[in-house]
């Protein structure tokens, strides 16, 4: 059996150890007993994203976005798409950039959409601009590679 690997849980925030091939099955969160893993992105505040991007030990994609973007709209559908499809070997996140400026501020957001890969806390990549599915799957090996 495998090292456990960290994963916080996105609903309550508690940290769970999953040994890493049983990642696939559909684990759930040993504190509020919810699915780890969705298949959709999840939404970030400044109550939660330290405790979803700041821990843990797969990488977590973030979305910076606002609603009155028409590329960020146009880029939700490819996103969410994506979670099912690279979870769980790393995490989607959303974060409202309106409704969450101190979180862009902290991370300098100066254009939307912006991506952003964070390994256990820590800026790997970053992207800005909408992309289509395939330039999303490139970004993320990439980013997954150089870490």
């Amino acid at each position: 059996m495998s090292t456990p690997l960290a994963i916080p849980c996105p609903h309550c925030g508690a940290l769970n150890r999953v040994p890493a091939e049983r990642l696939s099955e559909h684990p759930n969160c040993g504190r509020c007993k919810q699915a780890l893993f969705e298949g959709h992105p999840v939404e970030l505040t400044a109550a939660n994203f330290d405790a979803i991007a700041g821990r843990g030990d797969l990488p977590v994609l973030v979305d910076f976005w606002a609603p009155w973007c028409g590329p960020c709209v146009g880029f939700a559908p490819v996103f969410v798409q994506a979670a099912g499809k690279f979870e769980p070997r790393l995490r989607l996140a959303k974060l409202d950039t309106e409704a969450q400026p101190q979180i862009a501020g902290r991370f300098n957001i100066r254009s939307i959409p912006t991506l952003i890969m964070f390994k256990q806390g820590r800026e790997i990549a970053r992207q800005s601009g909408a992309l289509n599915a395939a330039q999303l799957q490139q970004f993320v090996e990439s980013a997954l590679a150089r870490d």
